[in-house]
């Protein structure tokens, strides 16, 4: 399987299982993390997931050139959602995504590792969107999402030069959370996703939906989008729960209801 779908009580781990290709992303590689997401969003038991990449060098080297350009060119022009949905286009997802970046991140490697909500990076992770250099611009989301997260004119370094940044550098423009030795990628991925298990699944998730979509909404649009997930919020169990448990000064119990 080139995506090695695990899960481990509320947290679902996806693997991008091509070594031998420096985890590049081929046709047949988009459709099972397709599969894998929906999947995933799907399954009630399941609360955060971690995508990292097999090995110790390589998150995703981005798209398999022989496999993914020729499918592309074939099918954009008439069918320009032919790829697979998947949380870089068309596959809206609530649930919390956290990237283990345990190396390069490049091209499409970059826009997987964008569509995550938190990103861990390998001291040895390197970061770059090198499209340009093929007469290619990204396809997966980087020339949308990176200038909405790190300053513009890094964000035109990134994608007009073609030019790769170090874990360091992409600490200090905000693309990353933290850096960690490698040997700690995964544990701190693990750590971090269960942290937020401990809280109410729907509250993260309308929190997520709340960003996400009011990030395209004037703040007085934003602000009534708010308004209606907290309203939807008050009215769970989860909410009765959590307030129920502070009062009586314990651990809530959420079931995602």
């Amino acid at each position: 399987m080139a995506i090695d779908y695990q899960k481990e009580g509320k947290i679902a781990i996806f693997t991008i299982n091509r070594p031998d290709a420096l985890n590049s992303i081929n046709v047949q590689t988009a459709r099972e993390l397709h599969e894998a997401m929906v999947d995933f969003r799907d399954d009630d038991g399941l609360w955060v997931g971690i995508v990292t990449g097999a090995g110790d060098r390589v998150f995703c080297s981005g798209a398999d050139i022989k496999d993914m350009l020729p499918f592309l060119k074939e099918n954009l022009s008439q069918h320009p959602w032919a790829m697979p949905a998947t949380p870089m286009r068309g596959l809206d997802l609530w649930k919390p995504l956290i990237a283990a970046i345990n190396g390069m991140a490049l091209g499409g490697g970059l826009e997987i590792a964008l569509a995550c909500d938190l990103r861990i990076a390998s001291e040895k992770a390197r970061f770059g969107s090198p499209e340009v250099a093929l007469g290619l611009i990204p396809g997966w989301g980087a020339t949308q999402r990176l200038p909405r997260l790190i300053p513009s004119c890094k964000a035109s370094e990134l994608l007009l030069m073609g030019k790769p940044i170090d874990a360091q550098e992409a600490y200090r423009i905000g693309l990353v959370n933290t850096v960690v030795p490698p040997e700690a990628v995964m544990a701190t991925a693990r750590e971090w996703a269960e942290t937020i298990c401990q809280a109410g699944p729907l509250a993260v998730r309308a929190a997520k939906e709340a960003m996400l979509r009011g990030s395209s909404l004037t703040l007085e649009d934003g602000l009534r989008l708010e308004n209606a997930l907290e309203a939807y919020v008050m009215s769970t169990e989860d909410f009765a729960e959590g307030t129920t448990a502070f009062v009586e000064k314990r651990k809530p119990d959420f079931k995602g209801k």
